[in-house]
């Protein structure tokens, strides 16, 4: 075993990309300098210091806690070169001109250490090229490494080698990419563009192309082009408006200098439409207006006719929606095909045209058909990558559609399909086996890499074709029901899989739970709550399940949920003080009484994209499965003999506030996380670092611990609280149901009607919290806070 480990990584440009990727490193604790150019007057620093001033107000936020961009060194060209020789990894990331970039490889070069990698974050000129004038040596070490924008939340890394890199190279950056930054990597070819944005701006020219020819306008083809084909929101033309259309000009430029060979030439112009706006300076989002142009409140789009902005909010035709709809993805592309609506017209032409060009250009871009599929997915954002789409669909089908199109000078040239798409394996069995992903230049199936990074990934991403082992059938069943699924993979740890909707908490997980723990005490070393989706954005846990507590709601009335709160706060106690350990695998939401699930477990090993908080309030509630008890709990603990309000400050007013965290480390911030639980960056690693954990602590000879009374600041700490609520709302800043639910948050987590000091139980906290929730539940604004919730999906503020 060799380690490759990264002490310090120096990032070369404070643009936009390289701040953010500076961020990210910091989000994992990797050491990392920030360097641009000295600024011409004042501190020479001044370019770095704004941009990292700029990434505390950035959103989504590039730090997963503001307060760490102080741990950023500053560095500028003329004076910290020397700082260079103690980084392992350097990413340059400023503009994309090639003079810019060399200029700036001939003053660093000197300096980078003998065994350091060098790599461009360049978004798509020739690796190979922008290494000319290096030493053999360094050149042996220089690679691209491609971050997709914004770095901390997009998946995927291209990682692109020049004709020199040293294997060894790529698989040491592969694997510190993949575990430390938590990234998808795929390795490319030095081609313009790589895979992603190659295949994804031609994408998005043929989707303009193909909207002006049906006659379709911008918001029609973003509603048909966004989440109706799984894809971002946002669909085409608001992309381009975030992303900048100065940045997808520059981007097709890079095609038209590039690519005249390209049978697709004729297509990288830039389409007239956006020619024009560039022109204007109306470069989308950050300049105000694009395709789309907030007007006072209302968004407007652009009418290509006349070139002015007209009101948007149009949505595909009812009869286009429902054919989306279709599951089978082989009546669906039927039914696409053969409609005379020239929306679905349009739709099969934007697939049609896809799957020619990612098949003619699959040899040149990337290794296999599963890194192309990967790329989108990563990289875009969509759901289901080309070939996926293309292989569900019905492989041979589809290629004969297109080749009639092609035959009818419908596509967009008159290149044929390659013939290893009728031809062959691939025509019997598609692009994606069992056996791995096709790869035109070795005519096989290529499995998946087997670095051992991998093997921290139980579950790793599957394409659509492939034979990837299911999470929801691995493994041996040990118990299953409609709520959960209890299994193990014969390594000593027993796993809980919730399968309710958003993994919220009925009768049904109660007992699943008590269940689990009963299993795992007679012959594991631990139990671990972990759910299939993790690592594809599902939540841990929504919260309680409101929906099936109605009825007997409705039957009995509040008093009728008095057994099933105590049931839930029960089995939470259970696994606080539990024999063996129980771990929480937290990724994606965890709120109300899916943060107070995750409170209660032994230790939490969590994604960086958790975002936990008690948001009772926003449905007129208050937590009631431990989440109170649990701040009064830890402020006691923390508070160590001194004055315990002080330390009860940010429990109350997270739940109070119903503030969710935006990130793991934010949930450290906000002691929703301990210091000790672990922050996993890669959510493919989540199961195997939470398993490795729950066996550590059995082995190191883990005990429940010790049930110890609370010392709370009963009345003096009730009554301060409250004059602060007081103060909010008669200012106005709180409504008057808001102030009843902030004092009887108050009064739970001090301790309520007793004396500074009084020591009392969890018990007592957790019964006092029982009443309030009953009490609420019989209140008619929190029935309205609760329909309204249910009905529209947004809080009632009343």
């Amino acid at each position: 075993m060799s380690n490759f480990i990264v002490k310090k990584v120096a990032v070369l440009g404070a643009g936009v990309m390289g701040a953010q990727i500076a961020a990210h490193c910091v989000n994992a604790k990797v050491p990392v300098v920030l360097f641009d150019l000295p600024a011409k007057e004042g501190n020479k620093n001044a370019i770095v210091l704004k941009a990292i001033e700029g990434l505390k107000k950035l959103s989504p936020a590039p730090l997963g806690n503001k307060d760490d961009a102080s741990l950023i060194e500053v560095a500028n060209y003329e004076d910290n070169l020397d700082v260079l020789a103690g980084c392992d990894l350097i990413i340059e990331a400023i503009a994309e001109r090639m003079d810019w970039k060399h200029d700036l490889y001939k003053k660093v070069a000197p300096h980078i250490a003998p065994n350091a990698i060098f790599a461009s974050n360049t978004s798509g000129l020739s690796i190979n090229k922008l290494a000319e004038g290096f030493d053999e040596e360094l050149k042996a070490r220089f690679c691209g490494v491609h971050f997709f924008n914004p770095p901390r939340y997009m998946h995927l890394v291209e990682l692109i080698p020049t004709t020199s890199t040293r294997p060894e190279i790529l698989d040491q950056l592969e694997t510190f990419l993949t575990s430390t930054l938590g990234k998808g990597v795929v390795r490319a070819k030095d081609t313009p563009n790589f895979i992603a944005n190659r295949v994804g701006i031609f994408g998005m020219l043929a989707t303009i192309h193909e909207a002006e020819k049906f006659g379709l306008s911008v918001d029609v083809v973003d509603d048909l082009t966004g989440a109706k084909l799984g894809r971002a929101k946002s669909g085409t033309f608001r992309t381009a408006d975030v992303v900048g259309l100065d940045t997808m000009g520059h981007v097709i430029k890079t095609m038209q200098d590039t690519l005249q060979d390209d049978p697709f030439f004729s297509l990288y112009k830039t389409p007239d439409v956006l020619a024009k706006l560039i022109e204007k300076g109306a470069l989308g989002q950050k300049a105000g207006g694009g395709f789309y142009k907030k007007v006072g409140k209302e968004i407007q789009r652009l009418d290509f006719a006349t070139g002015e902005y007209v009101p948007s909010g149009a949505k595909a035709a009812d009869i286009v929606a429902r054919i989306l709809k279709e599951k089978d993805p082989v009546k669906k592309f039927k039914a696409m095909r053969e409609s005379t609506n020239p929306q679905a017209q349009f739709l099969w032409a934007i697939f049609r045209d896809a799957f020619h060009y990612i098949s003619v250009h699959l040899d040149t871009i990337a290794d296999n058909a599963r890194d192309v599929d990967f790329a989108m997915r990563w990289g875009f954002g969509w759901s289901v990558g080309p070939f996926e789409t293309w292989q569900a669909a019905g492989w041979t089908q589809i290629a004969q559609w297109v080749k009639e199109d092609i035959d009818a000078g419908k596509a967009l040239t008159n290149t044929p399909l390659p013939s290893w798409v009728f031809e062959g394996p691939v025509a019997e069995k598609g692009v994606h086996t069992a056996e791995g992903s096709y790869s035109v230049s070795k005519n096989a199936y290529v499995p998946l890499s087997d670095l051992p990074v991998y093997k921290r990934q139980q579950f790793r991403a599957p394409v659509v074709g492939s034979t990837t082992i299911d999470p929801k059938t691995a493994g041996t069943t040990v118990f299953e029901d409609d709520s959960v699924r209890l299994w193990h993979a014969d390594d000593e740890v027993l796993v809980i899989s919730l399968k309710t909707k958003m993994h919220v908490i009925g009768e049904g997980v109660v007992k699943g739970l008590q269940r689990g723990m009963a299993e795992a005490e007679k012959g594991y070393k631990g139990l671990v709550i972990w759910n299939t989706d993790a690592a594809e954005g599902g939540a841990f846990s929504a919260g309680a399940d409101l929906q099936s507590a109605m009825p007997a709601f409705m039957m009995g009335g509040a008093k009728a949920m008095d057994p099933m709160v105590r049931d839930l706060q029960n089995v939470f106690m259970q696994m606080k003080y539990s024999n063996i350990p129980v771990v929480a695998a937290v990724a994606g939401l965890a709120l109300g009484g899916g943060c107070e699930m995750m409170l209660h477990a032994s230790k939490r090993v969590a994604s960086i994209e958790s975002y936990i908080g008690l948001v009772e309030v926003g449905v007129g509630l208050v937590p009631a499965g431990g989440g109170l008890k649990e701040a009064a709990v830890r402020a006691f603990t923390e508070a160590k003999g001194n004055d315990i309000l002080q330390f009860l400050k940010t429990g109350f007013t997270n739940a109070a506030t119903a503030q969710v965290s935006k990130s793991a480390l934010e949930a450290k911030a906000m002691g929703y996380l301990k210091e000790d639980d672990v922050i996993v960056f890669n959510p493919y690693e989540l199961l195997h670092v939470a398993k490795t954990t729950a066996r550590a602590m059995f082995d190191a000879g883990y005990r429940a611990p010790a049930r110890r009374p609370i010392t709370v600041t009963g009345r003096y700490g009730w009554a301060t609280i409250r004059g602060q609520l007081v103060n909010m709302r008669d200012g106005g800043f709180i409504s008057a149901y808001d102030f009843k639910l902030g004092d009887m948050i108050a009064e739970i987590v001090t301790g309520g009607d007793v004396d500074q000091g009084s020591v009392v139980s969890e018990q007592w906290l957790l019964d006092m919290e029982r009443k309030a929730f009953i009490e609420l539940l019989g209140n008619p604004k929190t029935q309205e806070r609760i329909m309204g919730m249910m009905q529209t999906g947004k809080p009632v503020r009343n």
